[in-house]
């Protein structure tokens, strides 16, 4: 058996192809992601990954749309998005595969 806690991890991040992790994979990363209202991610798209965001709780804004709490956006690979928490916010995310460098900001 291993343990870890969530807040040694990077950013949410505990499954994938870094450190540290609780499973090393390439198949996929998967993060917990908080967020306080207010908090921006920059736009960006994946060019390999496919990227799965669950909102657990809270209001967001991403690819133009607001979402809340139960909803699932699925960002194919070449689609953007950037991230605003309208309110404190909560996210699964899962990305496939895991791919370093594959994450490309857009102006």
């Amino acid at each position: 058996m291993k343990y870890h806690q969530l807040n040694n991890m990077e950013r949410g991040w505990f499954i994938g192809n870094f450190y540290p992790t609780a499973l090393t994979t390439s198949q996929f990363e998967v993060g917990i992601k908080s967020y306080r209202s207010g908090e921006t991610e920059a736009k960006h798209y994946h060019k390999i990954a496919t990227e799965v965001t669950a909102i657990i709780s809270g209001t967001v804004r991403m690819c133009g749309k607001t979402w809340s709490a139960g909803d699932i956006i699925t960002v194919e690979p070449g689609e953007a998005t950037d991230f605003e928490a309208i309110t404190d916010t909560i996210t699964v995310v899962v990305k496939t595969p895991c791919v370093a460098g594959d994450k490309y900001h857009t102006a």
